[in-house]
């Protein structure tokens, strides 16, 4: 199962760290010829950029990270449907 990791912060929100996540996944694909792994990654990454209610989710991360807490998010696929996990530490 390939899962995906994002790490916003205090200066880059969650959309902000997916859509440079999903360029640096494109470069890494086109250059690398097609690896299937990384197309899963970016079929998440896309997935995630379209579907995610990107006002919700920083709303729920900036609480955190306005605490001094690490927020990582992780994509994921469950029975085919895309899904994902806030933890805060």
């Amino acid at each position: 199962m390939v899962e995906v990791e994002l790490l916003p912060d205090l200066s880059h929100c969650i959309e902000t760290v997916a859509k440079k996540e999903y360029e640096d996944t494109v470069r890494r694909f086109l250059a690398g010829g097609g690896d299937v792994l990384l197309e899963e990654r970016l079929s998440l990454l896309r997935d995630f950029l379209e579907e995610a209610d990107f006002r919700e989710l920083r709303r729920q991360s900036e609480e955190y990270l306005l605490q001094g807490r690490r927020v990582k998010f992780v994509l994921y696929r469950e029975a085919g449907e895309l899904r994902y996990k806030l933890t805060a530490c």
